[in-house]
């Protein structure tokens, strides 16, 4: 794994988080600038499985395939749903599943960390 889009992908993704629960605390519903956030974060977590698919490639390894694989899988789709469930919910609590999707991405990052470290790479 890059270290360095790691790190960055899970501070920007607790940030639109908070950003989420401040949106929950005053009452509002999901408002662009949000959504704009969710596609920012999305872009990084696709570079970074981008990265990871082609240090695998590369002969790297994880230490367990295919726990890395899924949590890989669900690092890209979680942002999508809570989105997708977002637009549904045009009220606060459109904030708090979108702030969840954001925490729920920021703790597959790093247990894609933790399972890549495992392996030594």
């Amino acid at each position: 794994m890059i270290t360095g889009l790691e790190v960055a992908t899970i501070t920007v993704t607790l940030i639109v988080a908070v950003a989420c629960l401040v949106q929950v605390l005053r009452d509002r519903p999901v408002g662009v600038g949000l959504l704009v956030g969710a596609g920012g974060c999305e872009l990084a977590l696709v570079a970074q499985a981008v990265a990871a698919v082609v240090k695998l490639i590369g002969g790297e390894q994880a230490g367990e395939p295919a726990v890395f694989v899924l949590y890989l899988i669900a690092s890209v789709v979680v942002l999508p749903i809570g989105v997708w469930w977002t637009l549904g919910e045009r009220s606060r609590w459109g904030s708090a599943v979108l702030g969840v999707a954001f925490l729920a991405a920021a703790m597959v990052v790093v247990r894609l960390g933790q399972v890549w470290a495992s392996a030594g790479g």
